[in-house]
């Protein structure tokens, strides 16, 4: 059985209700691919603290309040990944892609039109059924 990797994953909303969307750098798996920004879980570290640490590394944005928004198990040939998934409904600064990649605000109706890893498909289900906030 291959190893999981816990995974923090944000779906982070503007205040006109669009999403933020982050292209995968080519080098890494899937890459190319859009996806919700996050990153790996490290050992003692809590959801919340990992999804701070990676927005803050990631996209340049401090956390400010977060609501749970699903929880997803996907097994690649290579791997599991479980994506923890979380609505940020509040944060400081200008989001912008510090590790190079390319950022976009797009509505709900528009994240069927992009490319994303398989596994990111069921928290696009998961976003068209909440309520939150938008």
């Amino acid at each position: 059985m291959s190893k999981v990797i816990h995974v923090a994953v944000g779906v982070i909303l503007g205040q006109d209700g669009r999403i933020l969307i982050a292209r995968r750098p080519d080098h890494l798996h899937m890459g190319g691919r859009w996806e919700f920004p996050g990153g790996k879980v490290e050992a003692g570290e809590s959801v919340q603290d990992a999804l701070t640490r990676e927005l803050r590394e990631e996209i340049a944005i401090e956390v400010q309040a977060v609501q749970p928004l699903t929880e997803i198990r996907h097994e690649y040939p290579e791997k599991t990944v479980f994506l923890d998934t979380w609505w940020v409904t509040s944060f400081s600064g200008e989001p912008s892609g510090l590790e190079g990649q390319e950022t976009r605000w797009v509505g709900r109706e528009e994240l069927d039109s992009y490319q994303f890893p398989d596994a990111n498909q069921a928290i696009i289900e998961a976003i068209h059924k909440s309520e939150v906030a938008g």
